[in-house]
């Protein structure tokens, strides 16, 4: 049985259709990357599946239990099972990052002061950062900003992380330190990893299935080698024959 399994999911905004009946299913302690062109729907998929924003119809279930329709507080409980890494971070710049990476500790556990400080410390320790908890998110790097915000979405040790386009702006090199934390992560915590991402080489290097999105619905997933290798017009025309060059020679 699929850890997440999303059926006929249908999302407009007026009269622009976004997703049109959507069907996909997520695995437990998978890498799954949802790939497809700019304003196809992506992270509305994953905002879909947080219960961050309402369907129009079709169905979610997560770990056997159906989700759609489930109200706020509901959503309160799965959402503490979920991770997410947000597009631009989203660091409360309001606090030090010992407090942006405690939130959710304070606000969804039980844990004491001296525990909370110590999983604090052990997750940034995870992402490559420690000892920086007393200082503020203004004084970070993109890269490092990045890593804050990884801390602080598997702090609570979920058993799901999304990644909304975990490397949008950052430089080569980040790139890479990012898709190494994820995959790291992926190992230590043993966690399912769905990754949105325009960035093809990063999701190729890091997948262990594509689902490519397209007209609304998943035109196509399977192991990143099988969509190298597709036939499919749709596939062939988004990656591209250099791209195609690109990740074979990689």
């Amino acid at each position: 049985m699929a850890l997440f399994e999303v059926r006929g999911l249908t999302k407009a905004f007026g009269r622009h259709v976004v997703l049109s009946g959507l069907d996909i299913d997520i695995f437990a302690g998978e890498v799954i990357t949802i790939i497809g062109e700019s304003g196809s729907g992506k992270s509305i998929l994953l905002k879909a599946m947080m219960g961050l924003l309402d369907a129009d119809a079709g169905t979610i279930r997560f770990d056997g239990e159906e989700v759609t329709g489930q109200t706020e507080r509901e959503w309160t409980q799965t959402r503490r099972r979920i991770g997410m890494l947000f597009q631009e971070s989203a660091l409360f710049d309001s606090l030090n990052v010992y407090d942006n990476v405690s939130y959710a500790l304070q606000e969804q556990t039980t844990m004491t002061e001296d525990e909370i400080a110590q999983r604090v410390e052990e997750t940034l320790a995870l992402v490559g950062l420690p000892g920086i908890e007393h200082m503020s998110p203004s004084d970070l790097s993109g890269g490092m900003r990045k890593r804050v915000a990884l801390a602080r979405a598997v702090a609570v040790r979920p058993e799901v992380v999304f990644y909304d386009e975990p490397a949008e702006g950052l430089d080569p090199i980040n790139v890479t330190r990012v898709n190494r934390l994820l995959l790291g992560l992926q190992k230590s915590l043993n966690v399912t990893s769905v990754v949105v991402t325009h960035n093809l080489k990063a999701a190729f290097a890091i997948s262990d299935r594509l689902a490519l999105i397209h007209d609304g619905a998943v035109a196509a997933t399977g192991a990143p080698e099988a969509l190298l290798e597709s036939d499919d017009p749709v596939v062939r025309e988004f990656i591209g024959d250099r791209m195609r060059r690109v990740l074979r020679a990689s």
